[in-house]
């Protein structure tokens, strides 16, 4: 059978810290409800102790959203947690995400802690988050960069204390996929009670290693992957949701699988965009402008005859209408035969080869034909054109 694997959704928490993408308690809540029909497992919802706004968009999230978990993010701080724990009450599933750095350079630049200092830490905080709600996320930030012995260390400490989910962040994006695929692996191995918890994948985007690193971790074993919508965070993003849900779905061998309704990923991403004011790239995976769209001739042929030859995402399945084939000076006639036909009109074998040549001309001097200029090409043939 599938082993299911837990969707974390961070838009509104990590994603709302790029600069310009602040959103109001309205538009959270707006998002909220489509992460929650989306099929999303638990939904982090914000920062309270940040400011009285952050804190009131947890509140409002807590009371409104009934089948995701609603987590609120804290520092290993007293009055963190217990702000989170306030602006959590409400909530069907609550969640407290506490934690602090284990990394040498978190340790001892940032923290000014010893090692010791950070294992107290790490057990006087989930013992704290423990006393308010029954599920306690325990993170180790920069876990990517700490030694994996130290690593071990602290997560036994955590899951003793009683968390249920341990986040192991590759907070710089630094980790190569079969290095931190062996770090969750270790900890599987030699954390003594990690079968009573939960592993989490948190990675970040500035390698371009995000989504690789988060499949890497769920192969090992990790049961969790926290991500967010078009992949937006601080500096180059976390792990995509769409294309981690997407892998999962589109290779069966691994037997895994999620509660995401992948019919929703480009409505969702669109919606993101939009409230977020964050464009999406035009190639992004899945639910980028081109990521079903064909303009090489060679391509282009392929799938009017076979789908399967260049697509191995049906768009129906992400929720976008159909591909399309884009008429460059790249295309070929049976990309400007089929566009044809879609607009109604047929070309006898001379006739299309005179079109497509003056076509040709035409692409040359405007990139991009679109279907008013097709429609000009044929004008003086005897054809019917809707």
């Amino acid at each position: 059978m599938a082993r299911r694997i837990a969707i974390f959704d961070t838009t509104l928490r990590d994603g709302e810290q790029v600069p310009g993408c602040g959103l109001s308690k309205n538009e959270k809540l707006k998002i909220a409800k489509e992460l929650e029909a989306l099929g999303v497992d638990v939904i982090e919802s914000g920062f309270p102790i940040s400011s009285p706004g952050d804190f009131e968009s947890v509140r409002l999230l807590s009371k409104e959203i009934k089948n995701s978990s609603i987590c609120a993010l804290s520092r290993a701080v007293k009055n963190d947690i217990e702000t989170a724990a306030r602006a959590l009450e409400g909530a069907v599933r609550p969640r407290i995400h506490t934690g602090l750095g284990t990394s040498d350079q978190h340790v001892f630049t940032k923290l000014n802690f010893t090692r010791e200092q950070v294992l107290e830490k790490a057990h006087e905080c989930v013992t704290h988050a423990r006393s308010f709600v029954d599920e306690v996320e325990f993170y180790a930030e920069d876990a990517g960069r700490t030694s994996n012995e130290f690593l071990a260390q602290v997560i036994e400490v955590a899951v003793a204390a009683g968390a249920k989910v341990v986040n192991i962040p590759d907070t710089t994006g630094f980790c190569l996929p079969e290095e931190y695929g062996a770090k969750i692996k270790y900890l599987i191995d030699n954390v003594k009670g990690i079968e009573n918890a939960v592993i989490s994948a948190h990675c970040h985007n500035d390698l371009g290693l995000a989504t690789a690193n988060s499949i890497a971790a769920i192969k090992n074993g990790a049961g969790q992957i926290e991500c967010t919508i078009n992949g937006i965070g601080e500096r180059a993003g976390n792990t995509s949701l769409e294309e981690v849900v997407m892998v999962i779905k589109k290779h069966p061998e691994l037997a895994l699988e999620t509660g995401i309704n992948t019919q929703l990923l480009f409505p969702i991403s669109q919606m993101v965009s939009q409230t977020m004011c964050m464009p999406v790239q035009a190639n992004k995976a899945v639910v980028g402008s081109n990521a079903f769209s064909h303009s090489s001739g060679i391509h282009q042929d392929g799938v009017i005859k076979n789908r399967d030859n260049y697509e191995i995402i049906d768009p129906y399945e992400v929720g976008v209408n159909k591909s399309s084939i884009i008429l460059t000076a790249r295309s070929g006639r049976a990309a400007l035969n089929f566009r044809l036909i879609e607009l109604g009109v047929h070309l006898g074998k001379e006739e299309l080869e005179e079109t497509y040549q003056e076509f040709l001309e035409m692409a040359d001097r405007i990139n991009v034909v679109e279907d008013k200029d097709l429609k000009y090409l044929v004008k003086n043939h005897e054809v019917i054109v809707k």
